[in-house]
């Protein structure tokens, strides 16, 4: 529940408003998700709040932690027996959380592990903000940024996705910052222009992959639907009215869309965007592409800075954990099927 909702329905209760910030603090802040243990409550308003709501925290299937640089893989088990992935990424100073938004994914990108598994159905806003409290709870880390860039796309669970945020940048919740929200679209320029009108004033990734279309209709089969062109006004827009730097996220793949006339084309096509972009040699774990040498990785950058437009080389964290997303639901069903 937002905050306000929350205390509407504390006062419903009889129970006065600040009891509603006692509560939360419980939760987002002890991580404590019993009510019998909240014990500046009176046992009637424990018994009250038990008979009226239920905190669910999803349950860890799997978890994974990287010997290189402690990132963390969960798998987790919701009520419904579907399976969900966060991870846990470690920086110099603070922790990020990358968390899911829809159970497999519809977009079925080529070289995504989340599509291979298939769509099963949206989250609602408390299974994902309860994703950043399982996360807490287990590392002892405190979150400061988070990353809507786990399972599905964000913006095809548009009004579950921006409640979770507002919940979570509330000041009476996890309060964080929301210049430390980055949200990662595939691209539905309709919904980019909706959440331009939000004034959310988050960070907008955006997985554009490809610089022509023909090569972009390959590996993401919703680019029939949206051009990359549509894509481009809908994020000049979204820049016009945040004033936010866009991030570009673009999968080099092998002797694909890793050529040097590519990368003059992307330079092109984000001429007069304030932009970064991310380069991430393509993971081949479950899918038949292959990374490019790393001279030409590197050339690819060069050729982007050269034509003013700030890069740089994404490498894999957790690695040797395959972190990239989808892979462990891929074989937590693959397990049971045998």
């Amino acid at each position: 529940m937002t905050y306000e909702k929350f205390v509407q329905k504390i006062q419903e209760l009889g129970l006065e408003k600040y009891r509603a910030d006692q509560i939360l603090d419980w939760i987002y802040k002890k991580h404590v998700f019993v009510f019998e243990q909240m014990t500046n409550l009176s046992k009637q308003h424990r018994s009250l709040l038990r008979e009226n709501f239920c905190i669910q925290i999803p349950k860890i299937v799997s978890k994974r932690v990287s010997s290189i640089d402690k990132t963390t893989k969960y798998l987790y088990e919701l009520p419904d027996g579907n399976t969900i992935e966060s991870v846990l990424l470690f920086h110099e100073g603070y922790a990020t959380a990358c968390i899911s938004t829809q159970i497999g994914c519809p977009v079925k990108c080529s070289f995504c592990a989340t599509g291979q598994s298939g769509f099963v159905r949206n989250l609602d806003a408390g299974e994902i903000v309860s994703q950043i409290l399982a996360i807490e709870k287990d590392s002892k880390q405190t979150i400061r940024n988070i990353v809507y860039m786990g399972m599905g796309e964000p913006l095809l669970n548009y009004d579950n996705v921006i409640k979770s945020i507002k919940i979570l940048i509330d000041k009476k919740t996890k309060n964080i910052g929301i210049r430390r929200v980055t949200l990662s679209t595939v691209g539905i320029p309709e919904m980019i222009l909706k959440l331009s009108e939000e004034r959310l004033d988050l960070n907008l990734a955006i997985s554009l992959h490809a610089s022509t279309n023909e090569k972009r209709d390959q590996i993401i089969p919703i680019n029939r639907k949206y051009s990359i062109q549509e894509i481009i006004n809908a994020a000049k827009n979204y820049q016009e009215r945040s004033d936010r730097r866009l991030t570009i996220e673009y999968i080099l793949i092998k002797e694909f869309n890793d050529f040097d006339e590519d990368a003059r084309r992307l330079a092109k096509l984000l001429n007069g965007l304030k932009v970064f972009v991310n380069l991430i040699p393509v993971n081949s774990t479950f899918s038949n592409f292959e990374k490019p040498a790393k001279w030409k990785i590197n050339r690819f950058k060069e050729i982007l800075i050269n034509s003013g437009i700030e890069a740089e080389i994404r490498y894999e964290k957790g690695a040797d954990i395959e972190a990239a997303c989808g892979q462990l639901r891929i074989r937590n069903l693959l397990s049971k099927q045998l």
